[in-house]
């Protein structure tokens, strides 16, 4: 009888688990039916062994494509009238000069040119050329000196230690004995400011729709669909710059580009000013403003090009040498060298008499005349066009960093093969026996000049170099400079912006930049050290000391630009510029100086 109320009891328990079974299994059949009927694309393909649709957008709209007949490097819808050009440079001068002399409570001044709110601190790169620092982002920007190319106007605010003494190492390097190439490091904010930041001044960005099903892209407060990325990027410490892909349309009036859509997306609406100096009130205010904007119309073609558009600026700040290249002729070479020549460039502010001084670098980076952007009425149509130019660091770049890896020593590259320069590495003295080692000299004629040039030159001549005394104007011949500077061994200067004629020099080849009395050590290496160094150039860097430096016919041994010159630079910018920049020339000690250029002697025979 208990044998039978087991079994009883067990096969309960079996007919429970057995319906318990049933029950589960049909849950699933149902719930599997229901997200097949209501939700067949959240499947877990994988599982069932299936493969998800792929849907593919559509193609843009291909604009007509028509041949190019223009002359490459020509200027269309510009007339190069010789007395015109004479007088745009007078007016350009004294424009110059009245933003040298502008009250700005919130910037500080400096040589080379370049400008930076008061409320940003600067400090000065380390020997890695980072950039990047949580105490924000430094913007440097420049001024022109009018009647010098050696000259313009740097607003900066900065902090460094005074440093006097150098020694020479077995790398051929001079360093100071506080090592100046280590002084801190440039803060810059790279990507972490939102877009359109207010207090930049160079984009306003308007939004027409906004769907609930778009997110934030990271670009300001603005949203997009989360299938198109935004037309401009804002995240660049230094640039903005836009990209379009499909129906491009370019015109002057207003100055808009238009990207022509017939895509649900939100309208876009930018304002942007092409030219590589972020934040610069005072180089922007030279720069005209581009719309950039997404519109499901646009303005009808007059002419279709089939190679993209390169829109940037030539204002702002060029008439310097130093800018002409850090915020021109560098950044376009970053920006067109992809395309082989294939590329149109449609540019603003083209001023007749600068245009041609640089030709044969447009030329040798397109192959079609370059549009006049603010004197071209035609609706210029293409397939693809980039406004604004790429740049990073001042006067230098970091190939890890470019998308396309180009470096300073392609930079130098470059510039040697546009002006067809014939020494592209420097040769050792023992290869050609007859010949002295040439040093150029960059003379400057108003501030920070050598006053014993005769005697510079008597000692040179000395150690067996021959000697050549140079100057670098804003008529200067760009080709003929360059050629004098290309057949020399090394190029010494006072730091100022003669020095941009290094990119130059052949690989190997010295440049020696004579450091003010001051602490300006930093700024130095900024400008010049770390550009020349990665060209593979052997960078020395000359500070003086108080017996090589005029100041001291004009102040006591104990006043404090002597004692404790850093008191000027927490003073502000203006100070430090009027009284280290200004009123300083040197008085070069060529028995302190000769081990300099008896080093690059040895260099020379290694």
């Amino acid at each position: 009888m208990a044998n039978k109320m087991k079994l009883a009891r067990n096969s309960n328990r079996e007919s429970h688990r057995f319906r318990l079974v049933v029950f589960v299994i049909g849950c699933f059949l149902v719930s599997m039916t229901f997200i097949v009927v209501s939700q067949p694309q959240s499947i877990p393909f994988p599982i069932l062994g299936l493969k998800p649709r792929v849907h593919v957008a559509p193609s843009t709209p291909k604009a007509e494509q028509t041949t190019h007949s223009q002359q490459p490097g020509g200027v269309s819808g510009q007339n190069n009238a010789t007395e015109q050009s004479k007088q745009e440079i007078g007016r350009d001068n004294e424009t110059q000069e009245r933003s040298m002399k502008a009250d700005d409570p919130r910037t500080h001044q400096d040589e080379v040119g370049g400008e930076i709110n008061s409320a940003q601190k600067e400090t000065f790169p380390s020997t890695t050329d980072k950039l990047e620092s949580d105490n924000g982002m430094l913007e440097r920007n420049t001024k022109t000196d009018a009647s010098n190319s050696n000259g313009g106007e740097l607003h900066r605010k900065f902090t460094l230690p005074t440093i006097s003494n150098y020694t020479i190492n077995d790398s051929f390097q001079v360093e100071n004995a506080s090592n100046a190439e280590q002084l801190g490091s440039e803060n810059e904010t790279k990507g972490g400011s939102a877009a359109c930041d207010p207090n930049s001044g160079n984009c306003e960005k308007n939004w027409e729709e906004n769907t609930s099903n778009s997110k934030q892209l990271g670009v300001g407060d603005q949203k997009m669909n989360s299938e198109r990325k935004p037309l401009c990027d804002f995240s660049h410490y230094r640039v903005n710059r836009c990209e379009m892909e499909g129906d491009i349309r370019i015109h002057r009036n207003p100055s808009s580009i238009i990207s022509v859509e017939s895509t649900e997306r939100s309208s876009e609406s930018y304002r942007i000013r092409p030219y590589p100096r972020k934040g610069d009130k005072i180089a922007l205010s030279r720069v005209t403003e581009v719309i950039v904007k997404s519109s499901k119309e646009g303005p009808q073609c007059s002419i279709n090009h089939d190679v993209p558009a390169l829109v940037f600026s030539v204002g702002g700040y060029t008439g310097n040498l130093f800018h002409d290249f850090t915020d021109v002729m560098l950044p376009i070479f970053l920006s067109a060298s992809q395309y082989n020549g294939e590329v149109q460039f449609v540019i603003t502010e083209t001023r007749p008499w600068w245009m041609h001084k640089y030709v044969p670098v447009f030329r040798k980076l397109s192959r079609y005349e370059i549009i006049d952007f603010d004197n071209d009425d035609r609706v210029h149509c293409f397939k693809h066009a980039v406004v604004g130019l790429r740049a990073q660091m001042e006067f230098s770049v970091d190939p890890s960093q470019d998308p396309n890896g180009y470096s300073m020593v392609d930079f130098g590259r470059f510039m040697r093969s546009v002006y067809s320069l014939e020494r592209d590495t420097m040769t050792k003295i023992e290869e050609h026996p007859h010949r002295k080692p040439r040093l150029a000299i960059i003379s400057r004629q108003r501030t920070r000049k050598f006053t014993n040039i005769p005697e510079i030159v008597q000692m040179a001549r000395d150690l067996g170099y021959e000697v050549v005394v140079e100057e670098a104007g804003i008529s200067t011949n760009v080709s003929q400079f360059a050629e004098v500077i290309n057949s020399c061994d090394v190029l010494m200067g006072v730091h100022g912006a003669g020095l941009t004629n290094l990119v130059f020099l052949p690989i190997n080849a010295t440049i020696i930049q004579i450091v003010p009395w001051g602490g300006l050590e930093g700024i130095a290496m900024f400008d010049f050290g770390h550009g020349a160094k990665a060209m593979k150039l052997n960078y020395v860097q000359y500070s003086i000391n108080v017996d090589e430096s005029t100041l001291t016919e004009i102040y006591p041994r104990d006043h404090l630009v002597f004692q404790n010159p850093m008191s000027f630079h927490r003073k502000g910018w203006e100070l430090l510029r009027g009284t280290f920049m200004d009123k300083q020339n040197v008085k070069l000690d060529v028995n302190r100086f000769r081990d300099v250029l008896w080093k690059a002697l040895e260099h020379m025979m290694q």
